[in-house]
């Protein structure tokens, strides 16, 4: 097994915080993981992605340019990554940040509405943890306990309530996302 995904968006949108939490939710699950961030110099703002490789097996580079998965937040990331998904692979994007919808026939797309689903759980930072239920929706690569595990690891105990946020987020992305296209 090896899953090879980019998560790609604005700086503030939690893209880099969303691919450290999957991968920490890989090596509890006693997965092979790499995570590589690539942002511009703004804090907010700026474009942001990640590299996240998930394997059964050692992993030879981090380098990748094909994806098993594109998890896509703004217009841009859309423009720039669409057409690196792996025939076959899945594409998961927020519609709220998207102008022009995928229009790739050969893989699955799925959409997520989390900022609504930030906007019901009244905080805004909860985001990205929507985004990232609607991903292990339809790629359960991951048990929840290993997810819980990689959420405690990732942010401080001292922010027990955002831990329980994050986690109601996960699975209210994993309750709400919807197939546009299983084309393949």
């Amino acid at each position: 097994m090896k899953e090879e995904i980019i998560i790609a968006g604005f700086g503030g949108q939690g893209v880099l915080s969303m691919g450290k939490i999957l991968a920490y939710s890989a090596i509890m699950q006693g997965l092979e993981v790499t995570w590589m961030p690539s942002y511009g110099p703004e804090m907010r703002g700026g474009t942001a992605n990640v590299c996240v490789i998930i394997s059964d097996r050692k992993i030879s580079s981090p380098i990748i340019t094909r994806y098993d998965t594109a998890i896509i937040l703004n217009q841009q990331s859309m423009d720039k990554f669409e057409k690196s998904v792996k025939e076959g692979g899945l594409l998961v994007y927020d519609p709220s940040g998207i102008t022009r919808m995928p229009e790739r026939k050969d893989i699955r797309i799925c959409s997520i509405d989390a900022i609504e689903i930030a906007a019901e759980l009244g905080n805004a930072k909860v985001y990205n943890m929507a985004v990232l239920g609607a991903y292990l929706k339809m790629k359960p690569l991951m048990e929840m306990e290993n997810v819980q595990k990689g959420l405690e690891k990732s942010i401080p105990s001292r922010y027990g309530d955002l831990i329980l946020k994050n986690r109601e987020a996960i699975e209210k992305g994993m309750e709400r996302v919807k197939s546009i296209s299983d084309n393949i």
